[in-house]
């Protein structure tokens, strides 16, 4: 097995707009994260299937393809599902956030994004998903032990 305590994590960067990915991606190296950026949810999607990362960076305001359909398509995969999903949104509003919980994403940052926030959701996000799995294998130890 893998030691995945040295493995750097990989943040997914989505947003249509190059400047953007190229701040936070900056802003995500500085703090010691791999970045894999897509410039549309298309590529997010393609790209997610081949290669593994631990968080989405997904902007919401995109042509094409919208963050909140990004993240219905995510989820219908097994693959992709338990990607914790971080929205970023111009918009303030509390419809957007409805609908983003409603379709699994798991924060929110409004944008303009500030590097140490972004980093410590980040951090939050890896954190959390290292304890379900730690509960998961703890509770799967717990079921094999009943079965003795």
């Amino acid at each position: 097995t893998m030691d995945t305590a040295n493995k750097v994590p990989q943040i997914m960067v989505v947003d249509d707009d190059p400047d953007t990915v190229s701040i936070l991606s900056r802003h995500l190296q500085r703090e010691g994260f791999g970045v894999v950026a897509a410039t549309s949810g298309a590529e997010c999607l393609r790209i997610v299937q081949e290669q593994p990362v631990d968080v989405i960076l997904l902007d919401l305001m995109m042509p094409d393809m919208d963050g909140f359909e990004v993240c219905r398509q995510l989820k219908t995969s097994p693959a992709t599902a338990e990607i914790p999903v971080i929205m970023i949104t111009a918009r303030d509003d509390l419809d957007a956030r409805a609908e983003g919980i409603r379709l699994g994403v798991t924060d929110f940052l409004a944008k303009p994004v500030f590097r140490r926030q972004l980093a410590n959701r980040i951090r939050a996000q890896l954190d959390m998903a290292a304890t379900g799995r730690a509960n998961e294998a703890a509770l799967h130890q717990f079921e094999e032990n009943q079965k003795k």
